[in-house]
């Protein structure tokens, strides 16, 4: 029943240095992207707006948005965000494991570069705002954040944060200060189902069947990405369930409680984690996750605006405003 995942232009923060390989990168997936599509007419279609995905859904067909994570694909040039646009790209993680020309991330060790959004960050911000491209806050630092919420004239999206109430201290999942600041502007926090971004004590039992797996990937002399890896760590994760539903349905209710059901999402982050909850392996288990829902009283209105009407509420309202920017 999965109707809209977004692709993931995912940038490793490793191409950052090298002039013209993030937008490579980037370009190289929408290529695959857009040729799935092309290969495949009645499975998948490629959408670029909400109402195009409701369209969709209307069909036997799969929509096919796409965001991109890291906006390192960006570079330095605000020209390159004008073309990701025109690709298709209609949201973008601003930064990923390493701070970038945007921002500074959550996940970098050294000392912050910008001490929240650089200067070409709020112009990224503005021409994303002018543009139609959802701002996503996931993996910056609060301080990269707040400065996003105080230059956006548009919702924000967490496109895959959890709650830190259950992890305190850990800066990647969101506060809940941030939780209300991104639903003061209309925005969504989608809930991601990474065992480690769901409870402390998880993140100590994923460390040592990763470790152990990433060693026999290596002693095997098999590349991250080959087909042996990818098979072998899908069979690992299966083998390794790590939390329950109800973990991830406790995130849910911690966020719907502080800012109401109209500003939560789902962020699974299936690709972007390695262990995952029992029952949450992959989307075949969202039936699991609307009946946890369901047992906690959830209504059917209030399920449907978390499993996607919220995100897409917010989509439009990016576009309105783009559209009100553009008429100055």
């Amino acid at each position: 029943g999965l109707d809209a995942p977004f692709m993931s232009i995912y940038i490793p923060t490793e191409l950052q240095g090298t002039p013209g390989a993030a937008k490579n990168r980037a370009d190289t997936l929408i290529d695959l992207v857009e040729r799935i599509a092309e290969e495949h007419p009645a499975h998948f279609t490629l959408a670029t707006s909400p109402d195009e995905v409701r369209e969709i859904a209307k069909t036997d067909a799969v929509a096919l948005p796409m965001g991109m994570e890291n906006g390192a694909g960006i570079e330095d040039d605000l020209d390159n965000l004008r073309h990701f646009y025109d690709r298709g790209i209609r949201y973008i993680t601003l930064t990923h494991g390493k701070h970038n020309e945007i921002g500074d991330s959550s996940y970098d060790d050294a000392k912050p570069r910008w001490g929240g959004l650089s200067p070409f960050g709020e112009k990224v911000v503005a021409e994303m705002n002018r543009l139609g491209i959802m701002v996503d806050v996931s993996h910056v630092t609060d301080s990269t954040a707040f400065d996003v919420l105080d230059q956006t004239k548009a919702p924000v999206i967490a496109s895959h944060s959890s709650c830190r109430h259950f992890t305190p201290g850990w800066e990647r999942n969101v506060s809940d200060e941030l939780i209300e600041d991104i639903s003061d502007t209309g925005g969504v926090v989608m809930i991601t189902f990474g065992s480690s971004f769901l409870r402390e004590e998880y993140r100590n039992q994923d460390d040592p069947i990763r470790e152990k797996m990433n060693a026999h990937v290596d002693s095997m002399g098999w590349s991250e990405n080959s087909r042996e890896a990818v098979t072998y760590e899908e069979k690992i994760r299966a083998e390794n369930p790590i939390g329950t539903v109800e973990d991830v349905a406790d995130h849910i209710d911690h966020a719907v409680d502080l800012v109401g059901v109209e500003h939560v999402g789902l962020g699974s982050d299936f690709d972007g984690v390695f262990a995952l909850p029992e029952g949450l392996q992959d989307a075949s288990g969202y039936p699991n996750l609307v009946a946890e829902l369901l047992r906690r009283g959830y209504t059917d209105d209030e399920i449907k605006k978390i499993l996607g009407e919220n995100v897409l509420r917010v989509w439009s309202k990016v576009e309105t405003t783009a559209q009100r920017l553009q008429r100055r």
